[in-house]
C-alpha cells in the first residue's frame, strides 16, 4: 500500500500546486478588442450627454473588418457603416476595428478617431451635422 502524504500535492519536480492560470482581470490586461470597444461605448456615453436623451433603440455594433463588398457611395474602405430602421429591425452603427486602428499612430489618436466615426454615423442617423455631436 502506498503512503499518500497529507497536505499539498507536489509534482515530479518536488514543486508544489501552481497559482491560477490567469490572474484577476485588470485595465491593463484588456485585449486591443476589449479597449477598442470601451472606446466606442465611452464616444457614445459622450454623444448622449450632448444630446441629453439615449441613443436607444439604435444598436452599436464592433465588427473587425468591414464586408468584402462595399456599398456604391463609399470610395476605399469604411470605418464605419449605418445601417437604417427596417421595419422591426432598429437602425444599427457598426464601427470597424481594423480599418480605424491602422490609421491611428496611438491611443490618443485611436480614441479621436473612434469618435469622429461614431459622431459621423450617429449623426448620419439622427439627420444631424457631425459637428454637433462631436468633441468640442
Amino acid at each position: 500500500m502506498a503512503h499518500r502524504r497529507s497536505g499539498p500535492l507536489r509534482d515530479r519536480r518536488g514543486r508544489g500546486v501552481r497559482g491560477p492560470l490567469a490572474w484577476p482581470p485588470v485595465p491593463g490586461m484588456a485585449t486591443r478588442s476589449q479597449r477598442f470597444d470601451e472606446l466606442v461605448l465611452d464616444s457614445a456615453e459622450r454623444i448622449e450627454s450632448r444630446l441629453g436623451r439615449s441613443l436607444d433603440p439604435a444598436e452599436l455594433a464592433v465588427e473587425d473588418v468591414p464586408p468584402s463588398d462595399p456599398s456604391a457611395w463609399e470610395d476605399g474602405v469604411p470605418l464605419g457603416r449605418l445601417f437604417p430602421a427596417d421595419g422591426r429591425t432598429p437602425p444599427r452603427v457598426v464601427v470597424y476595428r481594423r480599418p480605424i486602428e491602422t490609421r491611428a499612430g496611438d491611443e490618443r489618436e485611436l480614441a479621436m478617431l473612434v469618435q469622429h466615426v461614431v459622431s459621423e454615423q450617429v449623426a448620419a442617423m439622427l439627420g444631424l451635422d457631425p459637428d454637433d455631436l462631436g468633441p468640442d
